[in-house]
């Protein structure tokens, strides 16, 4: 199952949602306004939107979501490389770590992982 595109906004929101959840949207309103500022009709909108496409539910006014934050994270991940490497992982390694120093520990773990 494909995830839905997830906009920086909403990421933020999701955030707060992954950590919170199962939560009352009232509530999810108070601590939007408190991190990302927004207004309680602004937070509500969000809620909307998101349960629209499948991102989250609202379950008799509690908000849960219907993916992890790690399948998200996985997602956006696959889509980058599709898009920006051809889908090509040596070479998206490749840019990223161009111009970071990796430390041995990381690389390490970095061999570690694809063994």
């Amino acid at each position: 199952m494909e995830i839905p595109k997830i906009f920086e906004s909403e990421y933020r929101f999701c955030e707060i949602v992954w950590t919170t959840e199962p939560i009352k949207s009232s509530e999810l309103a108070k601590i939007c306004k408190l991190k990302l500022g927004w207004s309680k009709s602004t937070t509500y909108t969000v809620i909307k939107r998101l349960s629209e496409r499948g991102i989250i539910v609202n379950d008799d006014t509690y908000i849960k979501s219907c993916y992890t934050k790690e399948e998200v994270q996985v997602s956006e991940i696959r889509e980058l490389l599709e898009k920006k490497f051809d889908g090509s992982l040596p070479s998206f390694i490749a840019a990223f770590t161009n111009n970071i120093e990796l430390s041995d520990k990381d690389k390490e773990e970095i061999k570690k992982f694809l063994e």
